[in-house]
């Protein structure tokens, strides 16, 4: 223990942890795990009538929060660090009754907030399966001899959540013609051409991509010309 060092603005009752074995002044039982000081004697819980609380380690917030607000009798349990020359909280001490009540308000809690995240996951889905089906009908609106599987599945792969995709980004949501076009390109350039060949064997990505651009460009051509065609 070090006395002398001023003492952090902790309110309320505050109970030590000692560093050193220190022993109660009124029952001399010791070395004491925990202690609480009066008049700068050290006495032991029981001594001090705080026998009864149980300790509630530093951790949870909420936990902690809320059962010293149901306990009637709370301390905050402090040790000192040498390094830091400070004391330091380590939790608290609060009713056993009071804990229990705490925890059944934090796992209700738990239970909204689980509810809470079912609940948005599952808008989430809707938004994305909306999203997804716009994007594969702009996909069929500029390519309209793209068989419809494969609008889905280029809309789908480009505009999933979290990918980094160009359907996620802004141009994407918008569902502007480069974006659209950009995904379309890209499942174009690893499906229907080397592409991914040529970068296994080594071919640098800007080589490869000149080698296969005329590859894309016939297939974006006859997926746009099936369009016209069908509209004369």
């Amino acid at each position: 223990m070090a006395p002398r060092v001023t003492l952090p603005p902790f309110t309320g009752l505050l109970v030590f942890q000692p560093l050193k074995g220190r022993y109660c002044a009124e029952c001399r039982r010791g070395p004491l795990p925990l202690l609480i000081l009066e008049d700068g004697a050290p006495r032991c819980l029981d001594c001090a009538d705080l026998g009864h609380l149980v300790f509630l380690p530093s951790g949870d917030t909420a936990l902690t929060r809320r059962s010293r607000e149901e306990s009637t009798l709370s301390a905050v349990v402090v040790r000192f660090n040498r390094r830091k020359s400070r004391y330091e909280r380590q939790g608290v001490l609060v009713e056993e009754e009071a804990l229990a009540r705490a925890e059944r308000r934090c796992l209700a809690d738990a239970e909204a907030r689980r509810r809470r995240r079912v609940r948005d996951a599952r808008r989430r889905a809707a938004q994305d399966t909306l999203f997804a089906q716009a994007f594969a009908a702009e996909i069929r609106r500029l390519f309209p001899g793209c068989p419809a599987d494969r609008a889905r599945a280029v809309a789908l792969h480009a505009s999933e959540r979290g990918s980094g995709r160009v359907g996620r980004s802004a141009a994407g949501r918008a569902l502007s013609e480069g974006a659209v076009t950009a995904a379309v390109v890209a499942s174009v350039r690893h499906l229907d051409t080397p592409y991914d060949r040529l970068l296994m064997s080594g071919v640098p990505r800007h080589e490869a991509r000149r080698r296969i651009a005329a590859a894309v460009a016939t297939v974006l051509r006859g997926w746009t010309e099936a369009g016209l065609g069908s509209a004369g």
